[in-house]
């Protein structure tokens, strides 16, 4: 029997290590892999693109370099942090690591060929560059991509343990059990012995009580901890249990109490041996300023321009359905609970508003709820479901953003009967005008449950930032394409 437990307990080992291990290994081969078409690529392209006037000798100065400057790259990546088990996986650092290290490695081959007197071709640069910073990038997307459905399958996880009080336990066990793509499978818990139960309220196995925490995480064999609140009386304790988990290879976490707050407005302050944490405050201010309106301006009149084709196929294709209005108003909230009429192309029956009574029963997230979701409404028309199901009608909303009413990212714009149900806390998404998409739209959109949704709102409003705005609408188009939850 011993050995039995012994050899579960190394499997476990290393099934741990590996899972760790496992994404910065495959970020090393697809760097790789990637750099070296890049730069097979960067060649092929200088001796055969039209506009370089003289091929030289590149095919063999890539015969020379073309090794030591795919392993120098990647080299320049690991020590600017690009391959850190950290970074990978979540959060916008790795790519702007990555960006880094390539102008850093760039700029070091510049430099070099200039004390050597080396000459390196300049085209076979610029190529080299221009292809590389978007391959990679790309390339790290794609793995992001196929790690986190592998996590959301059970692959690649960790086994956590957290020690904190029940309510806290289970707020955290929550938001991992809801972000499944990182990769956390909470295992159990250790509470303190006041609240000992087999249980969590929230289901989480209690293994032990919170003054057993260092045997219990040894005993589970699981490769995280988490810290939560209520995990410890002082700051001794803390140190204590890190001290007796030094020599495992459990990995130590701490939950500070913040949800929901991007990296970038947490700064870690180091004071007399205190870790003080300085919060940067929300910045639903910000998104109220001219970067973002001009932001808005130019990619409606871009987009409006390139879709006109399709708003004009769109509209005649509702007239000619049942000869009604093209074009739906409805009165929306926007910011600061200013009302406007929202634009759409019409996709239910002419005054559908009148029938709402009727198909209420059909509300997906219950009669009484705020949202009124139906996802079989028989008032929907039959190119109304097509129009519906790739967010065309919505279109027309390009231009109550050019009016300043809406903008292209943002919370969902609310109609005035919901927000008069609205909480306080609810009623910060008016902070910020509301958008023809947002993280509530690429999380899933009517799928989402209403306390999702005011979450991911509430998220975007106090996080806001220029390069969230740009991943979220690269992300929209994936999720019309897909769409999940559009009805």
């Amino acid at each position: 029997m011993i050995i039995n437990e012994e050899h579960t307990s190394t499997v476990a080992a290393r099934a741990a290590r590996w899972n760790h291990v496992a994404p910065t290994v495959a970020a090393v081969v697809v760097d790789l892999l990637v750099m070296s078409l890049v730069t097979y690529g960067a060649a092929f392209g200088r001796m055969r693109l039209p506009f370089f006037q003289e091929t030289g000798d590149v095919d063999n100065l890539l015969r020379a370099v073309g090794v030591p400057l795919v392993v120098g790259w990647a080299l320049v990546l690991l020590v600017t942090g690009a391959y850190a088990s950290h970074v990978l996986g979540a959060g916008t650092t790795e790519y702007k690591l990555v960006l880094r290290g390539t102008l850093i490695g760039a700029g070091v081959v510049g430099v070099v060929c200039y004390l050597a007197k080396f000459q390196f071709s300049r085209g076979f640069f610029f190529l080299l560059i221009l292809l590389g910073v978007p391959a990679l990038l790309l390339g790290r997307f794609l793995l992001r991509r196929a790690v986190h459905a592998a996590r959301r399958k059970g692959r690649l996880a960790h086994r956590v343990v957290v020690a904190g009080s029940s309510a806290q336990v289970d707020e955290v066990a929550r938001v991992l059990g809801r972000e499944s793509w990182l990769g956390y499978q909470v295992i159990g818990a250790v509470v303190p012995s006041a609240e000992a139960a087999e249980a969590t309220p929230g289901g989480v196995p209690v293994l032990g009580s919170t003054a057993r925490t260092v045997a219990v995480v040894v005993d589970s064999d699981c490769d995280i901890v988490l810290f939560a609140g209520g995990a410890v009386e002082s700051a001794q304790q803390m140190r204590r249990a890190a001290w007796e988990l030094a020599d495992t290879p459990v990995q130590i976490m701490l939950v500070p109490q913040l949800t929901d707050v991007a990296n970038d407005r947490v700064r870690v302050r180091p004071a007399a041996g205190l870790q003080l944490m300085e919060l940067e405050g929300p910045r639903h201010q910000n998104a109220s300023r001219i970067s973002k309106r001009l932001f808005d301006l130019a990619g409606a009149s871009l987009l409006l321009l390139l879709a006109s084709p399709l708003l004009l196929v769109t509209a005649i294709a509702v007239k000619v359905h049942d000869g009604g209005p093209v074009m739906f108003r409805q009165q929306r909230v926007g910011r600061n609970g200013d009302l406007f009429d929202c634009f759409k192309f019409r996709s239910m029956v002419v005054h559908a508003d009148a029938l709402v009574a009727a198909v209420a029963s059909s509300n997906r997230h219950g009669a009484d709820h705020v949202l009124f979701k139906a996802e079989n409404d028989p008032r929907i028309t039959a190119p109304g479901r097509l129009i519906r199901r790739f967010s065309l009608d919505e279109v027309p909303q390009f231009l109550n953003v050019l009016r300043g009413e809406m903008s292209l990212v943002g919370p969902r714009p609310p109609l005035p009967g919901e927000v008069e149900r609205y909480s306080d806390d609810v009623r910060r998404r008016l902070a910020v005008r509301p958008g023809m998409t947002g993280l509530w739209q690429v999380s899933g959109r009517s799928d989402l449950s209403w306390e999702d949704s005011v979450r991911l709102d509430l998220y975007y409003v106090d996080n806001w930032s220029l390069v969230q705005d740009l991943a979220i609408l690269a992300r929209t188009i994936g999720a019309v394409l897909s769409s999940r939850g559009a009805y």
